[in-house]
């Protein structure tokens, strides 16, 4: 077998788990009124019948106040467990076996239920950075009635068919509030010493698992190091889990890296693509090291040889892959079948999974829109009947298109005018800490061409080459172009499109370089860096109020770190309206005043993207089926383009 230590099967407390690939609890925004929906059901289903060892449910709040989105899991009445019934049985038809998470935040509040400010209760009055929260202390009183909440959250979990239960004392939430000496500040039971410190998590595991018998698994996820000044520090984690393992309460730890309370530390709950493969590795063999149970480890692992690795080295007893998962729910079949390289590996670009997620919206995989509308699109028929479709056009878009309709049963001929397909996708790829987005190119032609697409590359479309490979149905996916708002300009002002650095541009080594970014997205803020990293001094100068707004949180803040310490300078609200040979003249969005900026050797354009669809018209015109995909129809993300080509295909 290529993977032996991956498809080993493991004892966990009574259980034995058929492989060591799981999926990690996740929130999925799929929770309808605080109960599993069947959108829930199908979407964990689906990573079961992928071939997963065991799956961990998103958190249950345990309490009325860990009410912490206005879509999470609560396990706080009976009227839970019909719902965690109906998934267990979904999942366990696949031998696969499924864990409630037990859930607190603390001061950790997101959100509130109907925009109010709720009142956020913690071991102390110490703040968060990330969500300046200021919470209330707990009452000794409210504390009972949460560590009661823990084990009658169990209960229902248990009475719902769940194999075992895993306490969430990681990323900075109550437990960890508890552990840490910089959040907890008490002077009563639960607060000065190491040992009462650590009193509250021992309560609630000794709730729980008397309320769940001695043969249900008990989990614990830990951060082994919270990466944040007041946060936990991997030698306090270590004492508090062989204290913990000596009480004899718990089956197994799963250890992840990083804190909710920071802007630094919330990184890596969902590691971007800028950071390691199983960088949490150390953390992981730290712990597995000092304590008796299995050790689970959380961080990056996207790929099966990573995972093996990891378990040959005795860093873990195993791994979760759940982003890995959200992008290919078929990952451990495909590895335990030997077709490694079938597997479509995330990317780690955080915008439809963790994206979603922070928006309110259920997750899904710009790679791969089916995960998340598994009740649309799991399960395409075959096409009748079978056409011949011809998409113009081999980026993100027309590739999908392509992939689908010949996995239909369509004929498919893709055209793609350049000598690569991929689009500015490969652009992409060539920004500091973004190389792994030219992944989603990869994986989409390589399905494509699996599924008996005929991929043409270096073949420009006319009308004429169109209609002489006599079409049923055209699928134009023929991009966009750097767009351009007017600019007042002299004739020897130096300006040039994100697209032209990217492709090489020799820009003047003088003075200083002036990126002016109006979607305020990855474009302008990762030319801006690269620019500092040839040696430019530079300026980026965004039309919003933060550059990198657009992009989900732990992408923005890692890509900005990287620009700080680039030394490039960052200004806001700023619109260009013109520049000469040595200044840009800018208007500042909110007060209107001309704001100049001197000593500009260059400008540096990132002001979005113009869709090109210059076939459409007389297509149409000759009564053919014609439909428009990705940036074609409209400049969007790949993350659109992508769903564009899913649900066209899945049409035709």
């Amino acid at each position: 077998m290529e993977y032996p230590h991956l498809f080993s099967p493991l004892a966990v407390g009574g259980l034995t788990l058929k492989n060591r690939i799981f999926s990690s609890g996740h929130d999925t925004v799929m929770a309808e009124d605080g109960l599993v929906s069947d959108r829930l059901v199908a979407y964990q289903e689906a990573r079961a019948a992928g071939g997963v060892g065991h799956v961990v449910l998103q958190v249950s709040g345990v309490h009325d106040s860990a009410y912490y989105t206005s879509h999470v899991l609560m396990a706080t009445t009976d009227d839970v467990i019909p719902s965690y019934r109906r998934l267990a049985d979904a999942v366990h038809r696949h031998d696969c076996h499924v864990f409630g998470q037990l859930f607190h935040p603390g001061r950790e509040i997101m959100e509130s239920r109907d925009g109010s400010l709720p009142v956020a209760y913690a071991p102390s009055a110490v703040p968060n950075q990330r969500f300046h929260v200021l919470p209330r202390p707990m009452s000794v009183e409210l504390i009972h009635e949460i560590v009661a909440g823990y084990g009658n959250a169990a209960r229902r979990m248990v009475e719902g068919g769940l194999d075992g239960v895993e306490v969430v004392a990681s990323h900075g939430y109550l437990p960890a509030q508890f552990l840490s000496p910089r959040v907890n500040l008490r002077d009563d039971a639960y607060g000065g010493s190491a040992e009462n410190r650590l009193r509250f998590l021992r309560e609630v595991l000794a709730f729980v698992r008397a309320a769940v018998g001695p043969d249900v698994v008990v989990g614990l996820r830990i951060s082994g190091d919270e990466v944040t000044d007041d946060g936990l520090r991997p030698d306090e984690v270590h004492d508090a889990c062989i204290a913990l393992d000596g009480d004899g309460t718990l089956d197994y730890l799963s250890v992840t890296a990083g804190t909710s309370a920071s802007y630094r530390g919330s990184v890596h709950i969902a590691p971007p693509m800028s950071r390691p493969h199983a960088y949490t590795a150390p953390l992981s063999a730290a712990l597995k090291a000092v304590v008796s149970v299995p050790v689970f480890v959380t961080g990056r692992i996207n790929q099966p040889q990573d995972g093996e690795a990891l378990l040959a080295r005795g860093d873990a007893d195993a791994v979760a892959m759940t982003r890995a998962l959200i992008c290919d729910p078929l990952l451990p079949v495909k590895a335990r079948a030997g077709r490694s390289d079938d597997i479509r590996a995330c990317i780690a670009c955080n915008q439809a999974c963790i994206g979603h997620f922070h928006l309110g919206f259920p997750i899904s995989c710009i790679q791969h829109p089916e995960t998340g509308r598994e009740r649309e699109y799991g399960d395409l028929a075959p096409a009748s009947p079978r056409r011949h479709v011809v998409v113009v056009g081999g980026g993100p878009a027309g590739l999908k298109a392509a992939a689908v309709a010949a996995e239909r049963g369509h004929r498919v001929t893709l055209l793609e005018a350049g000598r690569h397909v991929g689009g500015q996708a490969l652009l992409a790829q060539e920004l500091p800490g973004r190389a792994e987005f030219g992944g989603i190119v990869t994986n989409l032609e390589a399905e494509a061409r699996r599924a008996g697409a005929d991929v043409r590359t270096g073949t420009a479309a006319t009308v004429e080459s169109v209609l002489a490979l006599q079409p049923d149905v055209i699928v134009l996916a023929t991009g966009a172009v750097p767009h351009r708002f007017p600019l007042e300009r002299t004739d020897d002002a130096v300006v040039l499109d994100a697209w032209d650095v990217l492709r090489g541009a020799d820009l003047p080594r003088d003075g200083r370089v002036l990126v002016a970014d109006w979607r305020c997205d990855w474009v302008g803020l990762g030319v801006a860096t690269l620019l500092a990293q040839r040696g430019h001094r530079v300026t980026l100068a965004v039309d919003g109020w933060a550059a990198g707004q657009s992009l989900q949180q732990y992408v923005r803040n890692e890509m900005l770190a990287a620009a700080i310490r680039g030394r490039v300078e960052v200004r806001t609200d700023l619109r260009l309206l013109g520049v000469d040979a040595d200044t840009a003249y800018l208007e500042h969005t909110l007060t209107g005043e001309v704001v100049e900026i001197d000593d500009v050797r260059a400008t540096v354009l990132a002001q979005g993207h113009r869709n090109v669809d210059d076939l459409l018209e007389p297509l149409a015109a000759t009564g053919l089926e014609v439909h428009v995909v990705g940036d074609a129809l409209a400049a969007r993300t790949a993350e659109e383009a992508v769903l564009d080509g899913l649900r066209t295909a899945a049409a035709l």
